[in-house]
């Protein structure tokens, strides 16, 4: 089991930036797949982006080209640098985490979540 805290949510103006981190406990990044997912009030938890243990990306096709995922594997911290944010990015995003290679886009393909950190994007 890992241990996530997520970081760095607030209130930004549409256009805005943020960048989210979530710490880890423990040698994660050597073991794990890591993903960010979010949750809009009342709307089901959705995948937002993931990276395998060789630093592989993947992103949901309404952050393409938008939102960065990274990791800095010696902080064992996981990013999540989104750009040109929109109102409908407004969400609680959560970092999860499973130790395997290449972590899948569904909630129940992650062991471990962070609490969540809150975005809101006003327009």
């Amino acid at each position: 089991q890992v241990q996530l805290v997520e970081s760095g949510g607030g209130l930004v103006q549409a256009g805005g930036s943020l960048r989210l981190s979530c710490a880890t406990s423990g040698r994660t990044f050597s073991r794990y797949g890591m993903g960010w997912f979010r949750q809009a009030p009342g709307q089901e938890r959705e995948f937002v982006a993931s990276i395998s243990r060789f630093h592989i990306t993947h992103y949901a096709e309404s952050v393409e080209g938008r939102f960065t995922i990274a990791s800095n594997d010696a902080k064992n911290t996981l990013y999540l640098q989104m750009n040109r944010l929109k109102p409908e990015d407004t969400a609680d995003y959560y970092c999860a985490a499973r130790p395997v290679a290449v972590p899948g886009v569904r909630t129940n393909d992650y062991d471990d979540w962070g609490q969540g950190t809150q975005v809101t994007v006003s327009s």
